[in-house]
């Protein structure tokens, strides 16, 4: 007689208050479409733009829908709980998942804030813990961890929305001293190029501040690298490896948000063209961002390779990558000899074995028997 093995219950948590949000659902969907429905079932969670938690059933396949018309819920931080609790009057049963699977860009999802809650709840998930979240969603931080590393970084400043709101003349002063034209500008705490700029003269500097300054409280400033895009795929927990480099062509200017998501045009070069030795660098560089981070599961880290001096810029990384049916992450993977689907399995498998590893760890103390404690009777022990 065969034993029906258990599927899995994956909470796929999408959407979120983020300028991220229709990327995230994006995302969501290929994850949702590509994990097998023999091994799991699959619960999607979606956030809303305004923070409420809805959740759909394993036959709800629109997430829009689930934003629409899904149970309201709430997940609690107490870790004996586990499970989402739904928020009617009907007192439905807890809703359990035995691991979420985040696929939630930029602001509360990407940035260790969501990472923190499911740690409260004791909940496996996929990806970083809360400090790798946090450092690699702050391109001024992760930058500062990877020069301690010894990586090697392109030329750049960090200012806060406030001081430019007050000094901004000082600001400028301060960035052309730095830099010349042109610069990047960007949201220190965003992804998928929302908010970033391309400032050619000082004009279009002070409305590229502008901007960044509504999607941050930090704003970043870039020296403008020439040369070809690199990306790789990391997967792994302590050892980690890196996938085959691709080069991203954008037929814009540069690779923003509209060449990402909303236009055709852009080119992906998979495998890149270049020699093995320019190859093991890339991936032995993207190693150590991903450790320097303490990421965990997956990131994509981005490089820039400068005409001229072949030199290698470390550009940045993202602990949670596109998922999309064309996104770069699991592109390279493919490319790497590891399917769509396998690729999810071994990030739900490396969530559960972080879970585990965390599960070793000692949280409380072994005080001693109430007798024979000094501080017993509520008094101090003399010096």
């Amino acid at each position: 007689m065969s034993v029906v093995k258990k599927r899995l219950r994956v909470g796929v948590l999408f959407g979120g208050r983020s300028g991220e949000h229709e990327v995230s659902l994006q995302s969501a969907a290929s994850v949702i479409a590509a994990l097998d429905p023999g091994r799991y079932e699959i619960v999607p969670i979606g956030i809303t733009k305004d923070g409420r938690w809805l959740a759909g059933s394993s036959a709800q396949k629109l997430l829009p829908d689930v934003l629409r018309s899904g149970q309201r819920v709430l997940l609690g931080a107490d870790p004996n709980v586990g499970a989402l609790v739904p928020m009617d009057e009907d007192r439905s049963p807890a809703l359990r998942v035995d691991v979420v699977f985040p696929v939630l860009h930029g602001t509360y999802g990407e940035d260790g804030t969501v990472q923190g809650l499911l740690e409260l709840a004791d909940l496996p998930y996929v990806g970083s813990g809360v400090i790798g979240s946090a450092v690699g969603m702050d391109k001024d931080m992760q930058k500062r961890l990877f020069l301690q590393a010894k990586l090697p970084v392109g030329a750049f400043l960090a200012v806060s929305r406030a001081r430019w709101e007050s000094e901004p003349r000082a600001v400028r002063r301060e960035i052309e001293k730095q830099f010349r034209y042109p610069v990047f500008v960007k949201p220190a705490t965003l992804g998928s190029s929302v908010g970033m700029t391309k400032a050619h003269n000082a004009a279009e500097l002070e409305q590229a501040m502008a901007l960044a300054g509504e999607f941050a409280q930090k704003i970043v400033i870039e020296r403008t690298i020439r040369g070809r895009e690199i990306e790789l795929s990391v997967l792994g927990n302590e050892q980690a490896r890196a996938s085959v480099p691709g080069e991203i062509v954008p037929h814009r200017e540069f690779y923003d948000y509209e060449a990402k998501y909303l236009e055709e045009g852009t080119r992906l070069i998979i495998p890149a063209k270049l020699s093995k030795a320019q190859v093991r660098r890339f991936q032995d560089l993207a190693v150590r961002a991903f450790h320097a981070v303490e990421a965990l599961g997956m990131a994509r880290v981005d490089f820039f390779l400068e005409r001229g001096t072949g030199r290698i810029y470390l550009n940045e990384l993202n602990t949670i990558p596109g998922f999309t049916s064309i996104s770069m992450y699991p592109k390279l993977w493919e490319a790497s000899g590891l399917s769509y689907r396998a690729l999810l399995d071994e990030l739900i498998e490396l969530a559960l074995a972080q879970h585990r590893e965390k599960q070793r760890t000692k949280f409380t103390i072994e005080l001693p028997a109430a007798s024979s404690s000094p501080s017993s009777s509520g008094e101090l022990p003399e010096k």
